[in-house]
């Protein structure tokens, strides 16, 4: 299993933008409709990577966790589903339903969100400030497939938690550790 690392967007960056596919809804979803009023938590995942398997419960509790206090939060899916079919559309909502998502979760068919947010990996997590800029971007925890480290969310825990006490997230941040984007492949 491959091991690609965070590209660390520079704090301080504003959220791109973007318009997606709701793959459960069947709605366009866009940045704006999940802004929380204290922050929004923008995640890349993808459906058969075993470092998003290994992290899908504890996202799901800390968005239950967090969203009620004022956090929106959004998966996103980039990866190239000509040559990956179980990331397909069907496959997410197939995916976010027996995970019991209750956020949405968009498929970037062109890759270009990816590409602004410069996402590397699955998982990537991105938390944005109530102005959409980012503070922080990196892993959830120090869990990995295998290593014996507890999922818990710390890391964007301890960010959350900064931002609800109006205290600064602190700037040393880990990049997280995931299956590279699988980007698609430009014919010659």
């Amino acid at each position: 299993m491959a091991r690609t690392p965070s590209n660390m967007l520079p704090l301080g960056t504003k959220a791109p933008d973007f318009k997606l596919l709701d793959t459960v809804t069947d709605e366009r979803v866009s940045l704006a409709d999940v802004k929380g009023e204290h922050g929004t938590v923008v995640m890349f995942i993808c459906n058969h990577c075993p470092f998003v398997i290994h992290v899908n419960q504890e996202i799901v509790r800390l968005a239950n966790d967090y969203r009620a206090q004022g956090f929106g939060f959004v998966a996103i899916s980039s990866n190239d589903v000509i040559n990956y079919p179980q990331d397909s559309p069907e496959n997410m909502r197939k995916v976010a339903e027996k995970n019991h998502y209750t956020f949405p979760y968009l498929y970037d068919e062109t890759q270009e969100v990816a590409k602004q947010y410069d996402a590397a990996c699955t998982p990537d997590f991105y938390l944005f400030d109530a102005e959409l800029q980012l503070i922080y971007r990196g892993q959830l925890d120090d869990s990995r497939p295998g290593n014996g480290i507890p999922v818990n969310g710390r890391d964007l825990r301890q960010a959350l938690d900064a931002v609800l006490r109006n205290a600064t997230v602190s700037k040393n941040q880990k990049p997280s550790i995931g299956c590279n984007i699988k980007w698609k492949t430009e014919k010659p």
